[in-house]
């Protein structure tokens, strides 16, 4: 048992002292490495799950109620267990457990009442997927030593998020937060739902910087996005009725989609693209190309699919100029966030010196640095 998993228990018994913990959940976060945006035009995406996660105790609870704290909002709800069929969106943190709760019921999966103590070491708002790893974690506590399809798992997490939640994501956070590999990436076809192994090159350093800032357009534009990109989609589909999504399409068919949407699916099949060359590109060492990659990247989401912003971009530009840095780019859905940047080892404090500087004297802004060691995926850690 590590120690977050006995600190876990300890929290979990001074909240809940009349229930015995039955065990202790880890989900964790992640950063898409290339391909983003996406995976709901049933793409390819190159996330690591991190060793940074969300954590979940489970206990029995009396009086046929689930009950819910979270440390890091330092704020409790509670259901009753029967009313989960017919449970209504509360628009705020605690959506997130009560779609996965709701979900595994309608999956026949009944949900005993319980007691949750959740502690979640993902920054929120950072696009790391705190989200996601929220999702898992609760979800495989509430199963306990009941066994779910991995597949079906991650697919239960994002309908919590789409369906209740409300966030039309895709399915690539949940799904790298179940099969997230040590010291790899994974090239997931978002059609599929299958995966590759990428092995990352020796000795290569990976770390997010965090701007501390979410614009509030995001949320809309995510949903602007996804309809831009369904509208680009059709307008092939009438000439070419074997494109079911972007991830069939090619450059030659752009000529056909008019306005915004031709921009937003130039930024798709180029994305997709990008994958296939850095996946090929990593498997030869080849670090000024990834690194390429990473701005090229960059450049596709800040000009054709709109979804930067100025601190992203000083964050990319700054980190460019800085000898040791092969390459640099916006990471999630945009609008504030993280960049994730490729460093030649030994680099990384010498990396994050010059940036802190550069964004304080830029925005008067503290960033946050977060080293990315890719980790094991989700499971039952005590």
């Amino acid at each position: 048992m590590d120690g977050a998993a006995r600190g876990l228990i300890d929290a979990f018994q001074e909240r809940f002292p009349d229930s015995a913990c039955a065990g202790v959940w880890r989900a964790p976060g992640r950063v898409n490495l290339i391909g983003e945006h996406t995976d709901y035009n049933l793409g390819f995406v190159l996330p690591v799950a991190l060793d940074m996660a969300c954590y979940v105790a489970r206990g029995p609870a009396a009086g046929g109620r689930l009950n819910v704290h979270s440390r890091n909002m330092n704020d409790a709800r509670s259901w009753p267990v029967s009313a989960l069929p017919t449970l209504q969106p509360s628009k705020d943190w605690s959506d997130y457990v009560a779609g996965v709760a709701v979900q595994l019921v309608k999956a026949g999966y009944p949900v005993e009442p319980s007691n949750l103590f959740i502690h979640s070491a993902v920054p929120f708002g950072g696009g790391l997927s705190s989200s996601a790893s929220l999702e898992v974690s609760v979800a495989l506590a509430l199963l306990g030593d009941r066994v779910m399809d991995r597949v079906e798992l991650a697919k239960l997490a994002r309908r919590a998020e789409n369906e209740f939640a409300g966030m039309p994501c895709g399915i690539m956070d949940q799904y790298i937060s179940v099969f997230g590999q040590e010291d790899s990436a994974l090239k997931i076809d978002c059609r599929s739902l299958e995966f590759e192994v990428v092995r990352l090159p020796a000795g290569i350093e990976i770390v997010a910087v965090n701007t501390m800032v979410k614009h509030e357009l995001g949320g809309t534009a995510y949903r602007e996005r996804v309809a831009e990109c369904a509208a680009a989609a059709e307008a092939i589909r009438r000439r070419h009725p074997e494109v079911a999504s972007l991830r069939d399409a090619n450059l030659d068919q752009l000529e056909l989609i008019d306005g915004v949407p031709r921009q937003r699916a130039r930024h798709i099949i180029t994305e997709n693209r990008r994958v296939e060359d850095f996946v090929a590109a990593s498997a030869r060492g080849d670090l000024a190309a990834m690194g390429a990659l990473f701005v090229a990247s960059h450049r596709s989401l800040q000009h054709d699919y709109e979804v930067s912003c100025e601190e992203l971009d000083f964050l990319v530009e700054t980190a460019t100029a800085i000898p040791g840095v092969y390459g640099s780019r916006m990471t999630g859905g945009g609008f504030g966030g993280c960049t994730v940047n490729l460093l030649e080892p030994g680099t990384s404090a010498r990396f994050q010196e010059a940036m802190a500087k550069a964004y304080r004297d830029r925005f008067a802004i503290e960033p946050r640095f977060y080293p990315c060691k890719p980790s094991h995926g989700a499971r039952r850690i005590a």
